[in-house]
């Protein structure tokens, strides 16, 4: 999938019906900077000069052809954008909508002689589409952002060395090697023994993946641990990564483009505003005695004039971005006005779990000593952990920082990558790390630790099993609050689906007191999911979310809420 076809997507707005906006982006012709306001601000200046010349200063040149050819001057910036979207929309056989309106009344006030007029009635429209271009460029972004986490080079093994190329022209069956801290450039089978990976991008799984020789490694992942060497077995085109992307501009495809306010009063307005200037043209022939054409063509012109819906115009987009605006201060963004229509009927709403419900960030919950008369081990494994860059051994070290520990020194320190570590912390060896790192060492353990949802880590002192670590991702404090004030607005059902694993979503779903929740997805599942939801027509439906794995299905809902660091974004 091309790049720029991604980066110049329709995004839609909404409200006050932006289409010409549309056009430039997908055109990829949109101006920068101060440029994108010069015309509605050249337009502005000789709007008001001609005004002073005509009611101040009564020049006497500004008469005639040079007064209309002067207002034809400051007409045309903003008046050419609306002319083009008339032609379109005849191309296609739409003759009644806001453009059309807009055209007519203004060429009636030029065929009457009111010039000002004619101008001011686009100028009113073009400042409120630059009202919803602001919330439009937002958006443009988001996408934009969505192409960053592409890896943009791939260490592939050619001619007996390793050599730097794109990604794209590595072919299936070559062999790429990947550092640590680098991402994944494409889908492959791992070669070497073992690494952990950073999967947030992908399944939104807030625990690193330990993958063995022979495993599968996905483009996106972020090798965590050492060098290792990937065999290709899709193409560039074909990984992970792109088919997310895909998915999520199949689903603003599949989305229909919201029809506009503005949009359906014109498809009424414009013909009924046009028949009855036809009629005030036509009919008085039947019924005056001394008709004459060109008085009552006149009085038609007038007529469309004064029908011309200025405030209506004006109103709609600025009364729109005043709401975005009020949101932008509460820290939510909205990408469009549509999606403050479709926010008052949103009746299904789905969560992500992970950096959305819960704060995405490892904390020590609990710790466990083995049997009432446990050994006191946390020192020791807080030491030892100190040593490994892994983030489940950091989130325990900073527990020792917490608690403020005098740290012993530790010896002969040994990190086993999806296994755990091992040491000598003042003589005495330790181990900490998962059930099959004890296993490996022969120590027992109680089995049904190996049942629990959270993360934990396992503690061996000299060869003896002595409790475990719990390590878990909290949820927000404002979480139950959020799940009960949806309820209060109207809110129907609300389902949690979440890359990580089922018992842990389970649990988390019980404690929210959600009603349905789903684990172990990858973002093809959480779009399957909501296809199914959206199969019953009476559901609106908005996703909560963070992350690239959950572009797809913030696209393809109703409406899409990305989470960010400040606040969230609503509309996709």
């Amino acid at each position: 999938m091309d790049q720029q076809e991604i980066k110049d997507q329709d995004i839609a707005c909404g409200g006050c019906g932006c289409s010409y906006t549309h056009a430039s982006f997908q055109e990829g012709k949109e101006p920068a900077g101060w440029r994108r306001y010069l015309p509605a601000g050249v337009s502005f200046l000789l709007l008001l000069a001609g005004l002073a010349a005509d009611h101040i200063f009564s020049f006497s040149f500004f008469t005639g052809p040079a007064r209309v050819c002067y207002y034809l001057v400051a007409y045309l910036p903003v008046g050419i954008p609306v002319w083009k979207e008339v032609w379109e929309g005849m191309r296609h056989g739409d003759f009644f909508n806001e453009f059309s309106l807009m055209a007519l009344a203004t060429l009636g006030a030029f065929l009457i002689g009111e010039y000002p007029e004619g101008v001011a009635v686009m100028l009113f429209y073009s400042v409120g589409e630059l009202f919803q271009e602001v919330a439009v460029r937002r958006a443009k972004g988001n996408i934009r952002a969505l192409l960053d986490i592409r890896p943009n080079q791939a260490n592939v093994f050619r001619e007996g060395v390793y050599q730097v190329v794109s990604p794209e022209s590595v072919s299936v069956g070559e062999r790429i090697r990947v550092k640590a801290g680098e991402k994944v450039p494409l889908d492959g089978r791992m070669l070497s023994p073992v690494s952990s990976f950073n999967t947030a991008a992908l399944t939104g799984e807030s625990v690193p993946a330990t993958i063995r020789e022979g495993e599968r490694v996905l483009a996106g992942m972020v090798n965590l641990d050492r060098v290792i060497e990937v065999e290709v077995e899709k193409e560039y085109a074909d990984s992970s990564l792109a088919r997310i992307l895909e998915m999520v501009q199949q689903a603003t495809a599949r989305k229909a483009k919201t029809e506009l306010l503005i949009t359906r009063f014109a498809k009424v307005y414009t013909p009924l505003v046009f028949l009855l200037a036809v009629a005030i043209t036509v009919l008085p022939g039947f019924f005056v005695e001394d008709y004459q054409f060109k008085v009552w063509f006149y009085r038609a012109l007038v007529f469309l004039v004064i029908s011309c819906p200025c405030a209506l115009v004006i109103s709609v987009p600025l009364s729109y971005f005043g709401g975005i605006g009020a949101a932008s201060r509460n820290g939510i963004l909205f990408k469009g006005a549509a999606f403050l229509d479709k926010m008052a009927s949103v009746n299904t709403v789905v969560m992500d779990k992970t950096g959305t419900l819960t704060q995405g960030v490892f904390e020590v919950q609990e710790v466990v000593p083995a049997g009432p008369d446990g050994v006191d081990f946390l020192e020791k494994v807080v030491a030892l952990e100190g040593y490994s860059n892994h983030p489940v051994a950091k989130a325990i070290a900073a527990y020792g920082r917490e608690k403020g520990l005098l740290l012993p020194e530790v010896e002969e320190v040994r990190e086993i990558a999806g296994y755990g570590i091992t040491g000598r912390v003042e003589g005495i060896r330790v181990v900490a790390g998962n059930g099959r790192l004890l296993l490996k060492e022969g120590i027992s353990y109680d089995p049904q630790i190996d049942a629990m949802a959270e993360t934990v880590v396992l503690v061996a002192v000299n060869g003896r099993y002595v409790g475990y670590v719990v390590i878990a991702d909290e949820l927000k404090e404002d979480a139950a609050r959020a799940v009960k004030n949806l309820r209060k607005q109207g809110v129907e059902q609300i389902v949690m689906l979440s890359g990580d694993r089922s018992a842990l979503v389970e649990k988390v779903a019980a404690t929210l007191q959600l009603d349905n929740a789903w684990g172990d997805l990858l973002p093809e599942d959480k779009v399957r999911h909501i296809e199914e939801l959206q199969s019953d027509p009476r559901r609106m439906i908005a996703f909560v979310g963070d992350g690239i794995n959950d572009a797809p299905v913030l696209a393809l809902s109703d409406v899409g809420i990305a989470m960010g660091g400040s606040g969230i974004g609503c509309g996709y």
